[in-house]
């Protein structure tokens, strides 16, 4: 099946450019559009080379406050031997343009456009472009949240070819997500999903929920309800939303509206 990633991220715009956008930042959400994601906001790491990363999203008191989302670009040759710093971090790796290698437990991992990985805590891993164009991903970083009399949640290497869109219920096949992790298993405490919606459909209700949300848009556009707002948003626009921000969206078409989801799932509300 053919697949679209919006990976389209660097450069700079021209002295002439408006400087109006749809970036915002509020105590319920923010919106950064693909606009903003020029060369001169990207990270560098340590430990890692040939390497640049735009960070989307980080802890922040009083805000979202269980994950990090980096894109990650790395050139031929580049990457890295020890790429997580904090042993409580657990990883969610999304590649959307090229092709890298991920070496985990002494075993190769061959990673495409589309590829989906989960790296549990604690893991010792590696991650090479021996390719000979630039590899670009997603990589979502998250502590960690241990249960006692669960076993640690095992490593996953898959491709989004290999799961089927899952409708949603009374919606004739036009919303549906495409799971990676088995909503079921309660060793993970995050999923990352991808969610479909046809040309028209919509999130027919304004969703109210504890788990928070990192949502970046892959593919098409739509107008997405944010808290009080109706946003505009299209492929390259990142979202987060804190717990409880309703939300609710049109898809605009006229090609389909994707986006990578994120949530922490699974797990007691911590008391402090």
């Amino acid at each position: 099946m053919n697949r679209d990633y919006y990976s389209k991220l660097g450069g700079l715009p021209p002295q002439t450019e408006l400087l109006s956008s749809k970036a915002v930042f509020t105590t319920a959400y923010a919106v950064i559009p693909r606009s903003v994601m020029t060369d001169i906001v990207t990270s560098v790491l340590p430990h890692w080379t040939g390497t640049r990363a735009w960070v989307l999203s980080r802890p922040l008191s009083g805000f979202s406050e269980t994950f990090s989302q980096y894109v990650m670009e790395v050139q031929p040759g580049g990457g890295s031997d020890r790429p997580e710093p904090d042993k409580r971090a657990e990883a969610v790796l999304f590649v959307v343009e090229g092709e890298m290698t991920v070496e985990l437990d002494g075993a190769s991992h061959a990673l495409r456009s589309g590829s989906f990985a989960y790296i549990p805590a604690g893991s010792v891993w590696r991650l090479k472009n021996g390719g000979s164009t630039a590899a670009k991903f997603h990589w979502i970083r998250k502590a960690f949240q241990e249960v006692e009399g669960l076993e640690p949640p095992p490593a996953i290497f898959t491709h989004e070819d290999r799961h089927p869109i899952s409708a949603m219920p009374d919606t004739d096949g036009r919303w549906g997500t495409t799971r990676f992790i088995d909503p079921a298993d309660v060793r993970y405490d995050m999923h990352v999903n991808i969610v479909t919606l046809e040309p028209g459909a919509v999130i027919p209700f304004m969703e109210t929920h504890v788990m928070e949300h990192g949502l970046y848009v892959l593919e098409g556009k739509a107008v997405y309800r944010l808290n009080q707002d109706w946003v505009e948003v299209e492929a390259g626009d990142f979202m987060w939303l804190r717990s409880f921000c309703p939300q609710a969206c049109y898809a605009g078409g006229p090609g389909r509206f994707r986006y990578l989801l994120y949530k922490d799932v699974n797990r007691h509300m911590t008391l402090w």
